[in-house]
């Protein structure tokens, strides 16, 4: 029988497959069970950061139009609520809405030109990968399902969607 790859190593879209397979309990798949209050905490931490992520983006967008790095990006991190919300569904959490897109939360504000734009994209990706590092991912590490999908998640930023807004930001 052909190992497969390291999750680390699946496209988004596979390891989106394989978290869906853990949280239904498929064969195979480990039992998702009700998780305690700090790491559903954690989850909607998680949660909340890419949905400021996805306001970031959708005001640069706003601001210069359907235009890359900025509309790779939001359909990414769009990807990535999903993983995350497929975590709260399957341990029975209602999903909070995006507050920085209903006004609950304080819009950001458009920077002057694209490339302020990606500088800002460049410091909230760097923030994303302290917060999962420093804060998160410490209080999942029992928890080897959430503990996967915040790692996709922090990877997928730092070595996708850094590169292109430092790029983008020059």
């Amino acid at each position: 029988m052909k190992t497969p790859p390291p999750l680390s190593r699946l496209p988004l879209s596979r390891l989106s497959l394989v978290v869906a397979a853990v949280l239904l309990g498929l064969p195979g798949a480990a039992s998702a069970a009700r998780y305690p209050q700090p790491v559903t905490d954690a989850i909607e931490r998680a949660l909340d950061d890419e949905y400021q992520a996805e306001a970031l983006y959708s005001v640069a967008i706003a601001a210069f139009g359907e235009q890359r790095p900025f509309t790779n990006i939001i359909r990414a991190e769009r990807r990535h609520q999903e993983m995350l919300k497929d975590l709260l569904r399957a341990s029975g959490t209602p999903i909070p809405a995006n507050g920085w897109l209903d006004g609950t939360k304080p819009r950001p504000e458009a920077p002057a030109t694209r490339q302020a734009a990606c500088a800002a994209g460049v410091a909230a990706e760097v923030a994303n990968a302290d917060l999962y590092d420093k804060d998160l991912l410490p209080k999942v590490v029992n928890y080897p399902e959430v503990t996967r999908v915040f790692t996709a998640l922090r990877d997928a930023s730092q070595q996708r969607h850094l590169p292109a807004l430092r790029r983008c930001a020059r």
